[in-house]
């Protein structure tokens, strides 16, 4: 699983790289992945609208809606097979009582 890093230590991060170090530079003497650096500092344009493509707080409601969905397709599951297993019970011509 990838490390998680307080969004305060990528600000920093960011601003050594405005303040001319380079990607390598700071990798080096964080410790942390280049590569990383690189998707937070496209992700910084990205926020900024230099560049196209989902802004961090489009992507916060786009996580909360799909998980908001599967909460949703879940119930609906639920429900569809409650009402099968009703029907199975319940006789089709509308009776409960079973007949003799």
């Amino acid at each position: 699983m990838p490390r998680s890093y307080p969004p305060e230590f990528r600000r920093k991060v960011l601003d050594l790289l405005k303040g001319g170090r380079t990607v390598q530079q700071v990798a080096a003497d964080l410790q942390i992945s280049d590569q990383t650096i690189y998707n937070w500092r496209k992700q910084d344009r990205i926020d900024a609208g230099l560049e196209p493509g989902i802004t961090s707080s489009d992507q916060v409601e786009l996580v909360a809606a799909r998980r908001r969905i599967a909460e949703l397709e879940a119930e609906l599951a639920v429900t569809r097979r409650a009402s099968e297993l009703l029907r199975e019970v319940v006789s089709p011509k509308g009776g409960s009582r079973p007949s003799r």
